[in-house]
């Protein structure tokens, strides 16, 4: 198993040439970074406690529903069976051996606040750090679930299309004859498709989701792949390594996953961070037309929405914070992008059979 996972030294040289290039070497650790505290975010922005003791026991209220009664509280009109108030909880906890822990943005990206004289939105404050949207959520609950969202949608999504991508390009190139003929006939048809009439046409049918939205994109997003792949089997698969591989007995399946897919990853690799900047747009701009995941799931293009509408245009801090959270987002996968590019060049390291 460990011989399967050993890298090559071209492979080991351009690892090391992509940490020597600081600036995707940097944005891939942020980009990271960010990525791993999205993974918490429930820890990070949620309106229930991470931790409550009380009366000498504690509890994890941050994905368990506690009523009012477990921790001896009462809403405005003497119930106790609604979910607990974490909030005001800590100021009655004030001055008592009961304590609380709350994230340290203390709302849900779904709770909407009507505490102030005024109707949403509101301005950032001390309360909302980047103000309230026209629902009056939290603007950065909803932009670091927003990421979460954005973020991992479009890895599921680059992973999906390039592993169908990968095998229908693999046998086009390694088959050849009539099946890469038929093939390529059904692809130039499929992709002719328009994509986005597909979309409204499903969303006017039934609900979008984030499972709906992967199926129904990678359904297209494959098509771009299988040229490059088909491409690079097409010139592996001449080498003298495949004709070795072929006249020792080895299987077609083999040759093609074995021997020439290593060899031919350098596009894939390269055209991966990409994928992902194409995939974080296409789900922005769909949130934004309202064919993309359903309200009021957190979405940076939800949010564009609102801050372009006539009545929420005077209010900056709607149209800034997306806007600054897709840019720099994309901007580090751009960074990365480039920096493998520039690492993965073959020619530095060209390697003749």
């Amino acid at each position: 198993m460990l011989r399967f996972f050993r890298l090559d030294p071209i492979t080991r040289k351009r690892l090391r040439r992509f940490r020597q290039i600081k600036r995707g070497w940097y944005a891939l650790l942020i980009l990271v970074f960010a990525t791993f505290l999205s993974i918490f975010a429930n820890y990070i922005a949620n309106s229930r406690a991470i931790m409550v003791y009380y009366e000498g026991r504690l509890y994890f209220p941050t994905f368990t529903y506690y009523e009012m009664a477990t921790f001896g509280q009462e809403d405005d009109w003497g119930f106790d069976d609604a979910e607990t108030e974490y909030r005001r909880l800590r100021e009655e906890f004030a001055g008592t051996s009961n304590w609380l822990l709350m994230p340290l943005i203390p709302w849900d990206p779904y709770e909407n606040d009507f505490t102030y004289d005024t109707s949403p939105p509101h301005p950032p404050d001390s309360r909302h750090w980047l103000g309230t949207d026209s629902q009056g959520r939290d603007v950065l609950a909803r932009l670091i679930y927003g990421f979460r969202i954005s973020i991992f949608f479009a890895l599921a999504l680059t992973f999906v299309s390039q592993v169908i991508g990968t095998i229908i390009g693999c046998l086009q190139g390694y088959l050849a004859a009539t099946f890469d003929i038929l093939s390529q006939r059904f692809i130039e048809i499929w992709s002719s498709l328009p994509f986005l009439y597909v979309v409204i046409l499903i969303g006017t049918l039934v609900t979008p989701s984030f499972t709906l939205l992967l199926i129904v994109m990678s359904l297209f997003a494959w098509v771009g792949i299988t040229y490059y792949m088909r491409t690079e089997t097409y010139r592996e698969k001449a080498r003298e390594y495949c004709l070795a591989a072929r006249a020792m007995g080895a299987s077609p399946l083999r040759i093609m996953f074995k021997h020439i897919l290593p060899n031919a990853l350098t596009p894939l690799v390269t055209l991966t961070p990409f994928q992902i900047v194409a995939a974080i747009f296409a789900l922005t701009a769909l949130d934004f037309l309202g064919y993309g995941l359903p309200a009021p799931t957190p979405s940076w293009g939800e949010l564009i929405d609102q801050a372009l509408q006539p009545a929420n245009r005077g209010y900056l801090w709607l149209s800034l914070s997306p806007f600054v959270a897709i840019t720099v987002t994309l901007t580090l996968v751009t960074l990365i992008g480039e920096s493998v590019r520039e690492a993965f060049d073959p020619r530095p390291y060209a390697k003749y059979r």
